[in-house]
């Protein structure tokens, strides 16, 4: 089946489906996902920023970029943040996809440099992402790992 990336601003009837859709995968209140959501919108500025991937109207992935994403590096920003492909639909290149796009978008943002924190060891290597360092997550006990694209 055949899949589309959609940036919300071209879509905005997706904002209500898609906080929930991303609350639900991780757990984040459902408004603090509308408010960024609504501060995309907006277009007052390049960051926030929310990316779907849409198959026959269903949300099978998605991500945002964000000033940061939970961390103490508040000098690392923006933020990949949000990654999430349903289980169904991994190792499709869904989210490989959704890096990509997201990357050329945000680039024609303005934005050559993105970061994104993750505890994964070796998927975003292979979408040109690099390890940079470890930072500590907030309220979290184990540093995780940031990554770098530029």
């Amino acid at each position: 089946m055949a899949y589309e990336i959609v940036r919300l601003t071209d879509r905005p009837q997706l904002k209500e489906q898609a906080a929930g859709w991303f609350h639900e995968k991780w757990g984040i209140c459902q408004e603090a996902y509308l408010d960024s959501m609504e501060e995309c919108l907006e277009q007052k500025a390049p960051v926030p920023q929310w990316y779907l991937a849409l198959e026959e109207g269903q949300i099978i992935g998605g991500m945002g970029v964000i000033a940061n994403d939970f961390h103490n590096r508040k000098d690392l920003t923006p933020n990949v943040c949000a990654v999430y492909t349903e289980k169904s639909r991994r190792c499709q290149g869904i989210a490989g996809a959704l890096l990509g796009f997201v990357c050329e978008n945000m680039l024609g943002r303005g934005i050559a440099t993105l970061y994104l924190l993750t505890d994964h060891t070796s998927f975003y290597e292979r979408y040109g992402w690099e390890f940079l360092c470890m930072v500590q997550g907030d309220g979290e006990t184990v540093p995780s790992r940031m990554y770098v694209h530029r």
